[in-house]
């Protein structure tokens, strides 16, 4: 039976040589210019390494063998959360990935002589669907929950809206300024989204209108000096942190009563899911998500249903007995 762990938070690594090493490889993907959420996400999933490492006397690189490193990957497939849960494939694989990076980098930068984690297997990683998807009136139900009459009601009704329309990431919507919105376009720029990549999308009119009205009634009330031009700011005024505007979207779902959980990845998958079935291109889809790979993007064509459904209606044989029902019906009418 595994071993309960119960979940902890991260701390600062040990002061060890493999932890000095971590942050000479985070300076690293800094001059190669990967993101400072792709870093920080690096560093708590070394970290959790270094923690594990640590308590085992394993200070030094050289320590670090493919053993060790099987042993951990053991670990990490028998630790429990906090609810008694164990990690999914996606956060097992989310763990050991930057320590493949990691020790692939070591290895090139002559740290160590060879690269014990180069024949590490990763977990295979389910091809899940998403976990929900609104329909178009639940997506109503749940844009109805805002008082619109009111400062913070009117911003939260801008900011669901905004994610319904464009399906664009939190971060995406957190880091979005005024001068990145054309409201008279209808459109809205994306600056160095997942990638670094820029992209150029439309809002909507609804959308557009919707924020145009926040920006006249409700910014004005909640910006403060010096305003940095962040469109949707919080209850003090300043930029929404991730796990803020997360709770702010759960809260309307739940509020819905429509029975499904999620916050703004929720409307990101609807927004993708219904436009595929509304008819759009799943080339335009990608390019309003910013996948990178259509791959990535073609999951949503398993959850779009309608246009399935009416090719099933139209060509399955069960659709003679629906036809020999609906006449016997007619006959009892008569």
């Amino acid at each position: 039976m595994a071993r309960i762990v119960r979940k902890r938070k991260p701390v600062e690594p040990p002061k060890t040589p493999l932890a000095a090493l971590m942050e000479k490889h985070l300076d690293d993907l800094r001059l190669k210019n990967y993101s400072e959420y792709t870093i920080k996400g690096r560093r708590v999933h070394i970290g959790f390494f270094l923690d594990w490492a640590f308590e085992r006397g394993i200070t030094e690189p050289v320590e670090v063998t493919r053993t060790i490193l099987e042993r951990y990957q053991k670990h990490v497939f028998d630790y429990r959360k906090s609810n008694g849960e164990p990690l999914g494939f996606n956060g097992q694989h989310d763990r050991i990935v930057p320590l493949r990076v990691w020790f692939k980098w070591m290895a090139r930068q002559h740290h160590i002589l060879h690269n014990p984690a180069s024949e590490i297997e990763l977990p295979r990683t389910p091809q899940r669907l998403p976990k929900a998807v609104l329909t178009a009136s639940e997506a109503e139900q749940v844009m109805l929950e805002t008082d619109v009459h009111d400062v913070l009601g009117l911003r939260d009704r801008a900011i669901l809206e905004t994610f319904y329309s464009t399906g664009m990431r939190r971060l995406e919507l957190a880091s979005l300024k005024l001068w990145d919105l054309d409201l008279e376009r209808a459109t809205a720029t994306i600056r160095l989204g997942k990638g670094k990549k820029d992209r150029f999308i439309p809002l909507g009119d609804r959308c557009a209108a919707w924020i145009a009205k926040y920006l006249v009634e409700s910014r004005p009330k909640l910006v403060r000096e010096p305003d940095d031009k962040t469109v949707f700011l919080s209850n003090v005024g300043e930029p929404f942190s991730l796990d803020h505007l997360s709770d702010l979207v759960r809260t309307y779902v739940d509020a819905s009563g429509i029975g499904k959980r999620g916050a703004c990845h929720l409307f990101r998958h609807t927004m993708a899911t219904l436009m595929l079935e509304g008819g759009a291109d799943i080339r335009f889809i990608q390019a309003m998500l910013g996948h990178a790979d259509l791959k990535t993007t073609q999951i949503y064509t398993h959850v779009a249903i309608r246009q399935l459904q009416e090719i099933h209606r139209a060509t399955h044989p069960a659709k003679l007995h629906r036809e020999l029902l609906d006449k016997l019906a007619d006959e009892d009418d008569e």
